[in-house]
């Protein structure tokens, strides 16, 4: 069995084995840093004592599910989340079970024990909620917008003029773009959780891409004097993917913009590798204890104490920079602001049709 056991330590599962009688015959390195067990020190005792498993209601799981008795036509037990030990903070695993018999309808030859940390899952159940409450948040104020302005445009067109009309219009196409926004970023998060994002490489002149991004800004309002771009070095050919990197670099302008404050600086350098973009503004900055969290999904920066957008766009820009085989950092700039570094490699052609 020595050999079985070390072919079970690739497993990513934690897996017990017992034999015929309930004996442990082969613990796995997961299921030893899951139960806190040393290996040769279990082999040998029985599974049920070293794999107490209770339900939710306190049932002891081996006793309610019988593996050496009960009907012979069972193969096993679905996965189940269960509690190791009886105490309020024992630790929860994911189980399941395979019953091995010596034929079929034969008796139990060989009991196979699955377990996984429940936290995963719980973590995973969570992210989903917290992702339905996101989108149905984001998605209230925008579809209100259109719903109330289209409801009242049809009820009574001939009262407004075409000033009124034209501000009613202008601000229910403004809201179908947010929601346009958002239904993008959500397939963007999918992708990127997936590993599913597509990249159509192109070459990329990104002391264009960061002017446009100011452009944008400008257009909408703010002062030309407040951006400066400052270039070092001489760029390599950048083959990578324009829309990509637009979103990168619109994106961390825009949060310099919203959380940040003064002048938005953009450094792009040239390094024999590639480029390196660098993103500062003059704000507060991010507090020390946050800069490990700023790029999981939901965070979000306060802002007098509000908590403003989806917290996914930080998400999203660590995803398409990953994704380019680029790396990005967060911290606090010279001025005292935030600072976003991040790396782009020059890559190669693409041949994607």
């Amino acid at each position: 069995m020595n050999d079985v056991s070390a072919s079970y330590d690739e497993l990513p599962d934690g897996l017990l084995v017992a034999d015929d009688q309930g004996t442990v015959v082969a613990v796995n390195s997961a299921a030893e840093k899951l139960i806190g067990c040393i290996a040769h020190e279990v082999v040998g005792r029985d599974l049920r004592d070293v794999l107490p498993l209770y339900d939710a209601g306190g049932n002891d799981w081996w006793r309610c599910t019988d593996p050496y008795g009960g009907l012979v036509t069972r193969t096993g037990q679905p996965e189940r989340q269960l509690a190791l030990g009886k105490a309020d903070n024992a630790r929860q695993l994911l189980v399941t079970a395979r019953y091995v018999r010596e034929a079929p309808r034969g008796k139990v030859a060989r009991l196979v024990v699955s377990i996984r940390d429940a936290a995963s899952r719980d973590r995973l159940e969570r992210n989903r909620a917290d992702l339905i409450s996101t989108v149905a948040h984001e998605l209230r104020s925008p579809l209100t917008s259109v719903k109330g302005f289209t409801a009242t445009l049809l009820a009574k067109w001939d009262r407004f003029n075409d000033d009124q009309k034209k501000v009613m219009l202008e601000t229910v196409n403004a809201d179908a773009d947010r929601v346009t926004r958002l239904l993008a970023d959500l397939l963007d998060v999918s992708r990127i959780d997936a590993g599913r994002l597509e990249l159509h490489r192109q070459v990329v002149d990104l002391e264009h891409s960061i002017r446009k991004a100011f452009a944008g800004r400008i257009a909408s309002g703010e002062p030309e004097t407040r951006f400066v771009l400052k270039m070092r070095g001489e760029l390599p050919e950048m083959w990578l993917d324009p829309d990509k990197v637009d979103q990168v670099i619109g994106n961390l302008v825009e949060n310099a913009l919203k959380y940040g404050a003064g002048t938005v600086t953009v450094s792009l350098t040239g390094t024999p590798a590639g480029a390196e973009v660098t993103v500062t503004d003059e704000g507060e900055g991010i507090p020390a204890e946050m800069l490990a969290r700023v790029f999981t999904k939901f965070w979000r920066r306060a802002d007098g104490g509000r908590r403003q957008g989806t917290g996914l766009g930080l998400f999203i820009v660590k995803g398409l920079v990953e994704a380019h085989g680029g790396e990005i950092t967060a911290g606090r700039a010279a001025t005292g602001g935030a600072e976003f570094r991040f790396t782009l490699p020059a890559g190669v052609p693409s041949y994607d049709a």
